[in-house]
């Protein structure tokens, strides 16, 4: 209601829709995000009706929008991409794991492409291997919230980790946990943790 009432006023007060619309599209990604993944698609599309039918037509569009996103499950996890922005910016240079680098004429020579295990190879198409930098190995920067489409990921990503959490691409061992449990280093740092 409080939602509908602040559109409604925006509106009588002269707010361009557009910048309405703008911050409904940014809500529906940082607050909502894969909790409800259609917010995005319901925002995008008002939006583009917003364009295609201008006002006074389109207060049906952003009150929809507007409805949808204030009922949606809310989840901020897509800001666990901060997270990686920081690590980017904190090792600089990195390299792409060589069994992950295309292989192609050469390239084998160096190492490219040697032990990848190919993820449709194997089931629920997931394989444990590193894909992240030496650097950052074992590094998790998303961990799932726990509403809306969000446990179901969290379900997924577990299923993924379970009797597979500590197999690097060598055939080592490294320490690790199923996605959506909590480790003690991300309750003592910036939130993210670590896994293989």
């Amino acid at each position: 209601d409080a939602a509908l009432y602040w559109l409604a006023k925006m509106i009588y007060a002269g707010e361009d829709p557009c910048f309405i619309m703008r911050r409904l599209l940014i809500l529906a990604a940082e607050d909502i995000g894969l909790a409800d993944p259609l917010g995005i698609v319901v925002a995008a599309a008002c939006a583009q009706a917003l364009e295609w039918c201008g006002l006074p037509e389109a207060q049906y569009h952003l009150a929809e929008c507007t409805l949808y996103l204030a009922t949606a499950p809310k989840s901020n996890s897509c800001g666990a991409y901060f997270r990686a922005l920081a690590a980017v910016e904190e090792e600089g240079k990195t390299e792409v794991p060589d069994h992950l680098k295309d292989a192609h004429r050469d390239a084998g020579a160096l190492g490219h492409g040697k032990g990848y295990q190919y993820p449709h190879d194997f089931p629920g198409h997931w394989v444990a291997q590193q894909y992240l930098p030496d650097a950052l190995r074992g590094r998790r920067f998303y961990t799932p919230g726990t509403e809306g489409y969000e446990r179901e990921i969290a379900e997924r990503l577990k299923k993924w980790w379970e009797g597979q959490a500590g197999i690097s691409p060598s055939g080592g061992t490294d320490e690790g946990s199923p996605p959506g449990e909590r480790r003690s280093e991300e309750k003592q740092g910036d939130g993210a943790s670590e896994a293989p």
